[in-house]
């Protein structure tokens, strides 16, 4: 191993540097966001940005301007966030003013959340999915050693990313603080070093006999460059002083006490803050609060982008958790990026934005089949591209994984499990109506009754039973017909995560779907009223959460409508959803009146309590 030339006071772990001396560096990968929702967009809008060549989601091109006037629309995004700061790389290195993070503490309360069911007040303790579980075993697996590994890559990325004159706060408590300092020290410089702002969260109770009570969090406030953006904010507090006077008379230096001798108190209302910021935590009683153990007091954010950006400056969140930091930017005024790898924190910071009065348009965005075609190409390729070998291991990989045995020789037909045969859909592309024909023809044709069909996304008007205004039978009933039983499952994201493979925690789940009536009763309107979810293979779920369940409703959180589909990104149109004080959920919609008579698709989207979205589209004319 080469000799490692340290010049200047530094943290070392073991895997830094590679053996040839040089900093070990994650590759650096760009790849394009795909689009998956708008929320509050006009219809105009879309109009605007329809192209000939529509696909089941936009690519993101980044030609909206930097101001809201522009044509901004805030984003959340779901995944990785090394992998999605470097895609964010190219569009906005040196662009954002404010970055703030809160990453993992080494608690095991990172991930954990604190879930209502049903129109009751009935609740149940979220686990942690495999995606959450992998991420947790990847930063602490192997102790300290790999935290700091993983934030330092992130770190370099965000001081990239910031502006010249932009400022990061990084949150950390006892058990990385230290480390965490000297990470940033390195990366930002020591001369970069605003503050280490103590958060002081009074009246915590603690029991500890070996040890003072731990009533503070650490806030590392560095910059990017020298000059910065630094507003002014004062506060009041309530201080016991010791006013000294001069009397006019003998000039003697007296106490100002009261005619009782009580020491008085004085208000000052005008005192620049400090760097201790005396902020309680978070009480689940209080209106912000989401269910997320690791949940910070808006306060707190509140008073960090008031400080260091101004209104519309560009504000980021890349370990966003339930939101607050994008809940207090939208509130304020200020553009934002925010991300994820949490399913249902994406959610649940959709729905606390949704309850913004006046929330400003964003985008939900992930990097979908660009980050499975990556995948693909590194996994079983030389190289991050696709060749026929590549996508011949790729398919041998998801049957093993699903517990079926590849065949070979037949055209549509990738593997049996069992007295089923399966057909794996490609990394690039939904799973189409065509697709599942080609494959039910070709277990006809060998006498197999049973078909399953794996995929990552899927056509919409794929999915779901028949209906009474869907023109034509489903899938279901197609293959009924033919003599083959049909099961749809979903690929999990999962599966591109080695340590999720190798313990064997992948599971397929049976696509859920919806019954839905759309009343068509009136001239050029419409009402959606939901008659069923149904998800199969109930016996999956933990009994802790199907013994609360008291009805088919109470499996889902939150559906939304889109009412011209237009086979491109889902447009949130009208939506309805459960919040922590209001449980209730109406299962018909508002009515909607079309401008002109004619054929249309309409998107169903719903949530279930999992975060999992089921779409479905129905073909309707209206006249």
């Amino acid at each position: 191993m080469a000799k490692i030339d340290i010049t200047k006071t530094e943290l070392v772990w073991p895997g830094k540097y590679n053996e040839d001396g040089t900093l070990k560096e994650a590759p650096r990968v760009n790849l394009p966001f795909q689009v998956v929702e708008t929320v509050n967009e006009s219809r105009a809008t879309r109009e605007e940005r329809k192209t000939n060549a529509m696909t089941l989601f936009d690519i993101y091109e980044h030609r909206e301007g930097d101001t809201f006037e522009a044509g901004w629309k805030n984003k959340l995004i779901w995944g990785d966030n090394s992998m999605i700061m470097n895609s964010l790389l190219e569009n906005f290195s040196g662009k954002i003013k404010l970055i703030y993070i809160d990453p993992p503490f080494a608690t095991g309360l990172d991930f954990s959340f604190e879930a209502p069911i049903g129109e009751e007040n009935k609740r149940i303790a979220k686990e942690q999915s495999i995606i959450e579980e992998k991420a947790y075993r990847d930063t602490w697996g192997s102790g300290i050693d790999s935290y700091v590994e993983m934030l330092y890559g992130r770190l370099r990325l965000m001081r990239e990313l910031l502006a010249p004159d932009g400022s990061i706060y990084v949150h950390c408590d006892w058990h990385v603080s230290a480390y965490i300092r000297l990470m940033l020290d390195e990366i930002f410089g020591q001369d970069r070093f605003r503050n280490s702002i103590v958060w002081h969260y009074y009246n915590k109770y603690s029991a500890a006999s070996q040890r003072l009570p731990r009533a503070h969090d650490d806030v590392f406030f560095y910059s990017r460059g020298e000059k910065i953006v630094l507003n002014q904010i004062r506060e009041k507090r309530e201080t016991p002083v010791r006013q000294l006077v001069r009397e006019n008379v003998d000039g003697v230096l007296k106490n100002a006490r009261d005619e009782q001798g009580n020491l008085i108190y004085r208000m000052s209302y005008d005192k620049k803050i400090d760097d201790v910021w005396r902020i309680p935590q978070l009480q689940p009683a209080s209106r912000e609060w989401t269910g997320y153990a690791t949940q910070k007091h808006h306060d707190l954010l509140e008073r960090i982008i008031t400080l260091s950006s101004n209104k519309g400056d560009l504000v980021a969140d890349f370990f966003c958790g339930s939101g607050t930091t994008l809940s207090v930017a939208e509130k304020l005024g200020r553009r934002w990026i925010g991300c994820d790898l949490g399913r249902w924190a994406i959610h649940v910071t959709r729905k606390r934005l949704l309850d913004i009065e006046g929330c400003r348009p964003f985008e939900l965005l992930n990097l979908g089949k660009y980050e499975r075609q990556f995948w693909q190409g590194v996994t079983f390729g030389t190289e991050p591209s696709v060749s026929e070998h590549a996508v011949y291991e790729y398919l041998v990989f998801i049957i093993q994984l699903y517990g079926a045995e590849p065949i070979a020789g037949m055209t549509h037909l990738h593997g049996r499990k069992g007295k089923a045969m399966v057909h794996v859909g490609t990394v690039d592309a939904p799973v189409t109506i065509d697709e599942v024909n080609v494959a039910l023809d070709e277990c006809a044709r060998l006498r197999q009754n049973e078909l399953h069909i794996l995929g990552w996304e899927w056509e919409m008007g794929l999915v779901g039973p028949n209906t009474n205004v869907g023109e034509g039978s489903l899938m279901h009933d197609v293959a009924r017909q033919k003599g083959v039983k049909l099961l749809l499952f979903q690929i999990p994201r999962e599966v591109m995560e080695q340590r999720a493979t190798d313990s064997g925690g992948v599971r397929f789940f049976e696509l859920a779907y919806l019954k839905a009536t759309i009343d068509r009763s009136q001239a050029l309107t419409v009402e959606v009223t939901l008659d069923d979810f149904v998800i199969p293979n109930t016996d999956l779920i933990p009994d802790e959460v199907r013994c609360k369940i008291d009805k088919w409703s109470d499996y889902i959180d939150y559906w939304a409508v889109d009412w011209d589909f237009q086979n491109d990104t889902f447009m949130q149109e009208w939506v309805t959803y459960r919040t922590r004080r209001n449980r209730a959920l109406t299962l018909k919609s508002d009515p909607y009146t079309y401008p002109r008579a004619g054929r249309y698709k309409v998107l169903i989207k719903v949530i279930d309590i999992f975060g999992n979205d089921t779409s479905q589209a129905f073909d309707i004319v209206v006249n």
